[in-house]
This record gives structure tokens, C-alpha cells and sequence, in this order.
């Protein structure tokens, strides 16, 4: 059986949001815990964050700004969620993060259906998060998107099918995606287990090597550089 990595490098670039916003109108952001100037804004209020995104991505005269695959942050440390007393500091951001306006359509990057959808409330979590299943030359795996509207999975059907390209959802907002400035989360999820609308998308550096081969870079699909 062909590595879900191969299969994903033979596939045309494709969009996850609007698909009218040209790839030249992305930028590059460094969120990792070596950006100073990222640690002096305090990413833990929600306000100077969502500024310090908002004029990153002005003064680069760009409508979108992402990366995040494997980035050791500091930002979650606000969060229980990736650090409490009874388990190890989660850390490692396992998909990529593409930081736009609220209300940006999320696009389906390749045909599926409808695995499980489901509002993960609470300070740092995901907010509503639709989870996608593809099949491709027999190989099923899944497409995880968080940090969506509460619109987005108010009339959803586990099953309903997707085609390449179809809107499935709008980014939401801070007070229901988290309570993070607007953005897309990313993930390519090759063995889901038992999950349902939720899945980790950051980890513990003992556990990485598990979620580099399980949770490969979604850059191989959308091909964005």
C-alpha cells in the first residue's frame, strides 16, 4: 500500500479557503516560541494577538497568513486544555494554521463526506470542527478543520458528501472558535481511531513522531509553497 505521504505530493495544488485569494497573497508566519517579537505582544490576551496578526499580514500586503506544521509554541500555555497538573505539556502544533477574516469560506481540497462534526467548547479548544473522510487509490484517510462559525454545523448530515472546491463552513470568530483571532486550523488525519469531531492538533514532544507519521504535513496537499 502506497504511503498516504506519496499519494498526497501526486495531487494538484488545492484551496482550503477561498479559493479567490491567490497563493501570492500568502505569507509566512512564524508563531514558534523563537519569535521574540511574538513573546513581547503577550499571546495571551486574545486582543493584542489578533492585532499583531491583523498588522503582520497588512504590512506584507497579503489577505492570508499560515504555517504551523511542527511548531513548538508557547501560546497554549494559557489553555488547561495542553497543560495541567495530571497531564504532560502539550506544545507542537501538529497542522497548519491560515489566519484570515472571520466569515472566509472553507473549502472542501479534495472530494469526501462528512465523517463527524462537532462545537468544541472551551478556552483554547477548537470551537466547531468538521472532520472530513476521502478515499483515494484505497487509501481512506481525513481532513480536519477547526476554528469554524457556529453556522457551519448547524444543518450538517454525517455522510453528506463534499465535491472539490465546495464551501463547507466560514471561519469563525473569537468568541466561538477558542478565543483565538480568526483562522482556519488544517489537519490531515491518516488512522482517525475512535475519534468524532475532535482529534489532538497539538502534542507532547514524546508523542511527535507518532503524529508526524499519523498527522503528515498538509502542505503536501495544498502545495502553497
Amino acid at each position: 500500500m502506497k504511503p498516504l505521504a506519496s499519494i498526497l505530493k501526486t495531487l494538484p495544488p488545492t484551496k482550503v479557503i477561498d479559493s479567490n485569494i491567490d497563493f501570492s497573497k500568502y505569507i509566512l508566519l512564524d508563531l514558534s516560541v523563537t519569535n521574540q517579537e511574538l513573546v513581547d505582544i503577550k499571546p495571551e490576551s486574545t486582543a493584542a494577538f489578533d492585532v499583531y496578526i491583523s498588522n503582520y499580514i497588512k504590512k506584507n500586503n497579503a489577505e492570508v497568513a499560515f504555517g504551523g506544521y511542527i511548531e513548538g509554541r508557547s501560546l497554549y500555555k494559557r489553555s488547561t486544555i495542553f497543560k495541567n497538573d495530571s497531564l504532560p505539556e502539550r506544545n507542537i502544533h501538529i497542522g497548519v494554521d491560515l489566519w484570515a477574516k472571520a466569515g472566509t469560506p472553507v473549502l472542501a481540497p479534495i472530494d469526501g463526506k462528512i465523517h463527524s462534526f462537532k462545537n468544541n467548547i472551551g478556552l483554547g479548544d477548537y470551537g466547531p470542527t468538521i472532520i472530513l473522510e476521502h478515499e483515494i487509490e484505497n487509501e481512506k484517510f481525513y481532513t480536519l478543520y477547526g476554528h469554524l462559525s457556529l453556522e457551519s454545523i448547524e444543518n450538517l448530515t454525517v455522510g453528506d458528501s463534499f465535491e472539490k472546491g465546495q464551501e463547507i463552513a466560514t471561519i469563525g470568530n473569537q468568541e466561538v472558535n477558542g478565543d483565538y483571532p480568526p483562522h482556519l486550523h488544517f489537519q490531515i488525519i491518516n488512522n482517525i481511531e475512535d475519534y468524532w469531531g475532535d482529534y489532538p492538533g497539538v502534542c507532547n514532544t514524546n508523542d511527535l513522531n507518532f503524529y508526524i507519521e499519523n498527522c503528515p504535513d498538509p502542505n503536501l496537499l495544498l502545495k502553497i509553497t
